[in-house]
This record gives C-alpha cells, sequence and structure tokens, in this order.
C-alpha cells in the first residue's frame, strides 16, 4: 500500500459516511478547501463514499448540500452506499422497501423533509409508502439515481463497503460494492486495487495493506472522515476534537 499512487497532477479528497449530518459535512468541507489551498497546484475532485443519508437529523440538508457542491465544483463524484439504495426503493412508493428504510434509519430522514412528527406517527406502513414518493423532492431522487457503484483512480479503488475477493473489479456486483462486510474484511490479500471505502464503522481511519476504512460513525461520534490522496502520499482530515 505504501507505493499505491495517483497520476501525478492530481489531487483526491474521499469523504466517509455522513449519515445526515450536514453540519459535519460542511465542517469538513471549509478544512478540505482550506487544506486543498494550503497544498498548491493540483487538478483536484472530491469523492463521496455514500450513506449521505439516514440515522442523523438532515438528510435533506447534506443532499442539497452535496447537489450544491457539484454544482459550484463540478469535479465532485458520488458513491451508491446501501441506504441511497433503500432511499431509492422507498421514493417509488414500495410498502416493503419503506418499512425496512425506516429500521435502518430512515426515519430520520423523513423528518428532514416536509412532515411533521405527528403526521408521520399517524401514518400506517401503507400510507406512509404512499407518502413518500411525494414527500421526497423529484430532483433529490434524480441526483441519487445518478450515484456511481465504483470509482478507480490510479492504484485506488472506491467503494462504499467493499468488494467480493477473488472477483475481479470489473465483475463486482454492485450489491456486493453497497453491502459486503464480513467476507471482505477478513481478507488480507492484495486486491487489484487498494481499497478505500465507509459502511463499516471504526474509531480511527484503518490502514489494513489491501484497504482503507474511513467510516468514523459521524452521526454519532461527531467524527467525519476524508482521505487526501496526491502521489504516493495519503493524509487524512476530520471533525474530532
Amino acid at each position: 500500500m505504501d507505493e499505491a499512487r495517483i497520476p501525478e497532477g492530481r489531487r483526491v479528497y474521499a469523504i466517509g459516511d455522513i449519515h445526515g449530518r450536514n453540519d459535519l459535512l460542511n465542517i469538513l468541507l471549509e478544512k478540505i478547501v482550506q487544506d486543498d489551498a494550503d497544498r498548491g497546484d493540483a487538478k483536484s475532485e472530491i469523492i463521496f463514499l455514500g450513506d449521505l443519508v439516514d440515522r442523523g437529523p438532515d438528510s435533506a440538508g447534506v443532499i442539497e448540500t452535496a447537489m450544491q457542491l457539484k454544482q459550484d465544483l463540478g469535479d465532485v463524484r458520488f458513491l451508491m452506499g446501501n441506504h441511497e439504495e433503500v432511499y431509492l426503493k422507498a421514493a417509488e412508493g414500495n410498502e416493503k422497501a419503506a418499512r425496512f428504510f425506516n429500521r435502518i434509519g430512515g426515519k430520520e430522514t423523513i423528518l428532514s423533509y416536509d412532515i411533521s412528527i405527528k403526521e408521520y406517527m399517524e401514518l400506517d406502513n401503507e400510507e406512509l409508502a404512499a407518502r413518500l414518493p411525494d414527500l421526497f423532492p423529484a430532483s433529490h431522487v434524480a441526483f441519487i439515481n445518478d450515484f456511481e457503484d465504483m470509482i478507480i483512480i490510479g492504484d485506488y479503488a472506491f467503494v462504499h463497503a467493499g468488494v467480493r475477493p477473488d472477483v475481479p473489479l470489473s465483475e463486482q456486483d454492485p450489491k456486493d460494492l453497497r453491502w459486503i462486510r464480513e467476507e471482505f474484511l477478513a481478507v488480507r490479500k492484495a486486491h487489484e486495487k487498494v481499497i478505500i471505502y465507509g459502511h463499516t464503522i471504526n474509531d480511527d481511519v484503518v490502514e489494513a495493506g489491501n484497504r482503507i476504512g474511513i467510516d468514523t460513525g459521524a452521526y454519532y461520534t461527531e467524527k467525519l472522515t476524508a482521505i487526501g490522496l496526491e502521489g504516493d502520499q495519503r493524509w487524512y482530515i476530520d471533525t474530532g476534537a
């Protein structure tokens, strides 16, 4: 991993799971902008590793911030997390998906839109599922629908959850890229690329030779983390104390 590098002239920042913490996202983005300015000229880009939504209090705000950032900077890319996958299914009015969405932190996402806690509590599962297609703005749904499954830059592959071991990166199942955990974490041998991922929460960044995990549980730890990459260098920026 120490020899992994990205192409000359480029600088990449990747942001871990945000989970509705728009406040922390804005703090981290300010730090990234300052870090980028301090490091001098390069073609800079930002990658979001997925799970922008659920659990935290302002998923709608996170989506708005992300959309505005994409509009302002252009070189911003987004990976589809498992929570975005369920969000999109719930947005179709699918009752089973809406029920599951609620269980994994979707309640907080729903309440970040234009619905009162009173109305939310009065809706049964079927009524809630029917309400979601109108509640979630079409612009948010379209934006999330365009999220990518994997991004490869130089010697790094960026995914949300991980990769299926012994399967070429070009043949990975999107479900694995969004949901895999134990099978990916248990493998120590090298993959085609060093995998940078979120999805699995740790107290701090995990550097494990074949992978780098940067999900530091922002929605409850207050620590949202990003990795910076340039040439063969890497560094970390976070919102922790």
